[in-house]
């Protein structure tokens, strides 16, 4: 019994890692990743599940319930622009139902303490990743001399042609003729404020990286898989 339990966890392991690795390369390349990915992970998940409740049961069935429930979290951040891609939330949504219950594979995850459905843990471990980021900007800007709290945490300064080229926003824009800081993106399409401020002659803004979400979403999966909850684990000292 434990072994099928183990064999359909490195199923899961393989196949949402695979997936989420092409997804991070096509995402990287164009900012865009198939919806026949998602296709493929949610309905192999859904078959891992059948075989599981046909061949083991579920101890909790919590956890599976908690699949519509998070399935309707990531839509309503998504409808709320909390999350920018539209591919990312179909990831989520697909890990839900891939990955509903911790995955054990003999000693690993490390941390067998967490207490959240494993969706909600990779999601989660993947923001807690994704901080990474801003630390590294605010490095670089650090090195450049370009220090400008917060927004040296947010992004950079580029020259405005060459941003037009890039996978990058502004965080600025021009009001009545003045330049002034924004904390989010207007629009995911930025052309027609690139073009403002080459209008009114500036050759430098400030942008911040589109960078894709699946990225920190692959290591936030293999990290749950190996380690656990993060969150969980910093604070379980505290109860």
């Amino acid at each position: 019994m434990v072994e099928t339990l183990v064999i359909l966890n490195i199923i899961r392991f393989i196949l949402g890692l695979s997936i989420l690795s092409f997804a991070s390369y096509t995402d990287i390349k164009t900012r865009k990743a198939s919806n026949i990915l998602w296709i493929i992970m949610g309905i192999i998940g859904i078959i891992l599940l059948l075989i599981q409740y046909f061949t083991l049961g579920f101890e909790n069935l919590f956890y599976l319930l908690f699949i519509p429930i998070m399935i309707g979290l990531i839509y309503a951040l998504y409808q709320l622009r909390l999350i920018f891609g539209g591919a990312d939330a179909k990831a989520i949504m697909a890990l839900a139902i891939l990955v509903p219950i911790e995955p054990t594979i003999g000693i690993i995850p490390l941390w067998k303490d967490g207490i959240m459905p494993s969706s909600w843990t990779i999601f989660a471990n993947s923001l807690i990743l994704f901080l990474i980021i801003p630390i590294s900007i605010f490095i670089y800007n650090a090195t450049k001399k370009n220090v400008h709290i917060p927004y040296s945490f947010l992004g950079y300064k580029m020259n405005t042609q060459k941003a037009k080229e890039k996978f990058v926003w502004p965080i600025e824009q021009l009001v009545d003729g003045k330049r002034k800081f924004i904390y989010m993106p207007k629009d995911i399409d930025a052309k027609e404020e690139f073009e403002e401020f080459e209008k009114n002659n500036i050759k430098e803004i400030w942008v911040t990286p589109k960078i894709p979400f699946m990225v920190p979403l692959t290591f936030g999966f293999v990290f749950t898989f190996v380690f656990g909850d993060i969150l969980f684990h910093l604070l379980s000292p505290f109860y």
